[in-house]
């Protein structure tokens, strides 16, 4: 089973940026589709992106789509989520999920085998 650890969160104000990193290790079979979610308080886990590792494809959720990108460096075994113009909205617990297949039904946590711990981010002025 892969192993999955966030970094980069931390809190900025609005319009600023951040980069989330999800570092995979240990066996990455079965975790062709790797997704973004996040959790605010109080609100239910949402999907925010994903990419299909073995063909590039990306996907976001509408409220992030033209701020966030997500992105991949294989040699590094380590998936992106650059974040700019933050809101105060998208104030949550980011986690990214590895999962095999698609991604086609990347919005489903379900899907998802392996989890990271999560990192902070806080939009605030």
């Amino acid at each position: 089973q892969v192993q999955l650890v966030e970094s980069g969160g931390g809190s900025v104000q609005p319009g600023g940026s951040l980069r989330l990193s999800c570092a995979a290790s240990g066996s990455t079979y079965s975790s062709d589709c790797i997704g973004w979610f996040r959790r605010a308080p109080g609100k239910e886990r949402e999907g925010v992106a994903a990419i299909y590792t073995a063909g590039g494809n990306t996907y976001y959720a509408d409220s992030v789509k033209g701020r966030f990108t997500i992105s991949q460096d294989n040699a590094k075994n380590t998936v992106y989520l650059q974040m700019n113009s933050l809101k105060p909205e998208d104030t949550a617990m980011y986690y990214c999920a590895a999962g095999a297949g698609k991604c086609t039904w990347w919005r489903l946590s379900r899907m998802y085998n392996s989890w990271g711990q999560g990192t902070q981010v806080t939009v605030v002025s």
